[in-house]
């Protein structure tokens, strides 16, 4: 056959094969192109701070090999529910309506402790849909190992696999939490799995017991730094480098709390009759507090706790926007916020704790940490300062999925992607270079 008659079938072979690169499902697996498979990993309570005061060479290694964000905003609430329900939705607390660690009824009077609601999916689903479900509809495979909101159902649909942490294990045991690793690496590379969410229940335990200053806190990073080692070897014994991006972030950071004879703690008992004006509270509980007054009483209740020194009273609807709280239908009508360390008390005091969370978000030491490396990060990458509620947009577009609608933007993260991630794009772009070689070559040699 001629060259000029070998052209156009050449041509027609290039468009069809094109036709079916670009037809082919988004961030099918396979290839050069194929979709990557994601980790995200949470350790709880993990400040932005808290490595720049112990020797933490895995975690130095990451900013080499990987992407650093100077750090990361927790959504208003800064706590563990509330914060890994924004980064699995992308969503504000307002939307996704997980509003405390405590699950509650203001009707009732009903409170559930955080690791009790693990499993209440009436407490989760709210007709927002974290990353799982999204994944999962789309035709990938997820798991759930102890990470909040992983053990409920939406809209009667399950996670995959789930693993929900009981209430009162431990969560410092360092061998548990190789083997924790070393049983998500195997869900990737012996059961095909895509999406998987690991939590850890440090430094958080600590930062509460001993405070953020502790030489406790200060071994437990080191503990979370031979984590780090120890993750990366053994996914590299698996042969995962090449095909899985892992996220390291956090919920919230910690505080010291303010203690006397210091400073005069907070008791709002001194300031109103909660007993007479309030029907519903959760006040003893770090630096955030709700309470439901009585009918017609709430102007009364908001001028009495105006009173009270080092800390900011808010009717909901009068919440500043950026709290992202005011549209909250499960929120009670009054929020109480305490200046930065001081704990909230209704009563007496009762408080135990030397270091806590649940403060403005704009406070740095509410802030935490964001690394990631794998395939489609940069490496030796600083990243700006963004919000936590960007992190799932960011999932979407490493899995190569359709996000649902949420409060994210990709333009916060983008630049800490290699210029070519994308799994349909790399996928025709691949597709694109053989094609192109095979018109070229018997071009050649006719």
């Amino acid at each position: 056959m001629s060259r000029a008659r070998l052209r156009p079938v050449l041509l027609l072979l290039l468009a069809v094969s094109l036709g079916r690169a670009a037809a082919k499902p988004p961030g099918s697996r396979g290839g050069l192109g194929g979709r990557k498979r994601l980790l995200l990993i949470s350790f709880d309570g993990f400040r932005w701070d808290y490595d720049q005061d112990v020797d933490t060479p895995n975690l130095d290694q990451l900013v080499r090999d990987g992407v650093k964000a100077k750090y990361i905003t927790p959504p208003m609430l800064t706590m563990t529910s509330p914060s890994h329900f924004t980064t699995i939705t992308g969503r504000w607390v307002e939307d996704h309506e997980v509003v405390h660690n405590m699950m509650f009824n203001t009707k009732t009077n009903q409170k559930v402790p955080h690791k009790e609601t693990l499993r209440r999916s009436e407490w989760w689903d709210n007709g927002v849909l974290p990353l799982w479900i999204t994944a999962q509809n789309q035709g990938l495979k997820t798991a759930s190992f102890y990470y909040p909101g992983g053990g409920a159902n939406y809209s009667g649909q399950a996670v995959n696999r789930v693993v929900v942490e009981e209430s009162g294990y431990p969560d410092d045991n360092e061998t548990e939490w190789r083997q924790n690793i070393d049983t998500v690496l195997d869900w990737f590379s012996q059961e095909d799995f895509d999406l998987v969410t690991l939590y850890y229940g440090e430094p958080d335990n600590v930062g509460h017991a001993r405070g953020p200053d502790h030489s406790d806190r200060k071994a437990i990073i080191r503990q979370i730094d031979r984590t780090v080692g120890y993750l990366r070897d053994a996914m590299g014994r698996r042969g995962l480098d090449s095909d899985l991006n892992v996220i390291i972030t956090s919920d919230h950071g910690m505080t010291t709390v303010k203690k006397r004879p210091l400073v005069d703690e907070i008791v709002l008992n001194k300031y109103l009759n909660l007993l007479k004006l309030a029907s519903f509270e959760i006040l003893d509980y770090g630096g955030f507090g709700i309470l439901t007054p009585r009918p017609g009483r709430e102007q009364e209740v908001l001028e009495a706790l105006a009173k009270a020194p080092n800390l900011t009273v808010y009717r909901k609807e009068d919440m500043p926007e950026s709290f992202h709280l005011a549209r909250s239908r499960r929120l009670p009508p009054v929020v109480v916020v305490a200046d930065l360390g001081f704990n909230l008390n209704s009563r007496f005091i009762v408080y135990v704790n030397k270091g806590d969370h649940g403060f403005h978000n704009g406070e740095m030491d509410m802030k935490m940490i964001f690394r990631a490396f794998g395939p489609d990060f940069k490496k030796n990458f600083l990243s700006e300062p963004f919000d936590s509620v960007h992190v799932y947009p960011l999932m979407c577009r490493l899995l190569d999925i359709r996000a649902e609608p949420n409060n994210g933007s990709l333009e916060q993260t983008s630049d800490m992607l290699i210029a070519t991630h994308g799994g349909g794009a790399r996928t025709s772009l691949t597709s694109l270079m053989m094609v192109t070689a095979f018109v070229v070559i018997p071009t050649l040699i006719l």
